[in-house]
């Protein structure tokens, strides 16, 4: 068993954990009516599109999503959330220096003893959810869970879809498909370009992602027999028609679209053995993109709050 299907395989027992330690963390997670930007970088800027739109929507103030490198110098915010599993990611490290003293920021990490301790006023240690492997799942996941809990959203089927989509075999002939969409609504929209870099990464899959909506802004020209289109959540009226039309594959998202996730990472290590390739070595990837030129140390500044729970992995 690879590195990363032990851990995607995992991930109903993270999210439980991190469901049960949301409240011991409220204090450095978002609080209501507080304007929030929240980044990452790869899979930690999909999850933080997901995140925001989930957190906006259930009318707790107003939240937006960046890819670190793509942050808004002029936006004030109240609070700046990094999400960074390794916690030694340039983009992410300059940004929150370039913060330092201006916005309160949190880290949300899987590793205590990285550089992003010592850059953020609020920490989040999931260390549970760490990985070995070089593909994002359980870490990326869990995050999500925790901010789901955070705000109210999440229950005890979500842990029963994650178990449905591990157990459940996968729609037969999909991973022959040449080329694969993934689409979504809200905040699903960012687990659809989560599942399309999965494919991309473990599997070197030809692989897109929209909203739903727009895939027929253009998109849907492409699909035709051999191409499967893979909604996770609710599909808009009439979809799934128009991609059968096509003589494309639909696959509908009937779990928790989290657990779609889950499926959909399933599908990638999947289609990679089929491909004969290694999910745990993907080409020209590394755990962490660390720049040549390092960020700034840290100057003298205020003590960093931490979230109650994280005290204890240190």
């Amino acid at each position: 068993m690879t590195h990363v299907e032990h851990e995607l395989k995992s991930q109903p027992e993270c999210w439980i954990r991190a469901a049960e330690q949301a409240k011991a963390h409220d204090g450095a997670l978002p609080e209501v009516g507080e304007r929030v930007a929240i980044v990452g970088c790869g899979t930690s800027f999909f999850m933080a599109q997901a995140a925001a739109a989930l957190r906006e929507g259930s009318g707790q103030g107003e939240t937006d999503a960046f890819a670190a490198s793509e942050f808004p110098e002029g936006r004030s915010y109240d609070r700046v959330v990094a999400l960074t599993r390794s916690g030694t990611t340039t983009e992410v490290l300059e940004l929150l220096g370039r913060l330092r003293g201006r916005t309160r920021t949190t880290a949300i990490t899987a590793d205590p003893a990285t550089p992003v301790m010592d850059r953020a006023d609020d920490l989040v240690v999931l260390d549970f959810a760490d990985e070995r492997s070089v593909v994002q799942t359980r870490f990326a996941t869990t995050a999500l869970t925790l901010f789901r809990a955070h705000l109210g959203l999440h229950t005890d089927d979500v842990v029963a879809d994650a178990r449905t989509a591990l157990a459940t075999p996968l729609p037969e002939g999909l991973v022959d498909c040449a080329q694969f969409t993934f689409l979504g609504r809200g905040w699903t929209v960012g687990l659809a370009n989560e599942a399309g870099l999965k494919m991309r990464e473990a599997s070197l899959a030809w692989t897109e992602a929209y909203p739903a909506m727009e895939y027929r802004h253009g998109p849907i020209s492409v699909t035709t027999a051999g191409t499967a289109t893979w909604m996770l959540g609710e599909a808009p009226e009439g979809l799934a028609e128009q991609v059968r039309a096509t003589g494309g594959r639909w696959v509908a998202g009937e779990l928790d679209p989290l657990a779609e996730l889950v499926r959909a990472q399933r599908l990638a290590v999947a289609v990679a053995a089929a491909r004969g390739l290694d999910p745990d070595r993907p080409r020209h990837l590394t755990r962490s993109v660390v720049s040549p030129r390092r960020p700034a140390e840290p100057s003298g500044r205020a003590p960093r709050r931490r979230s109650c729970a994280t005290r204890s992995h240190r």
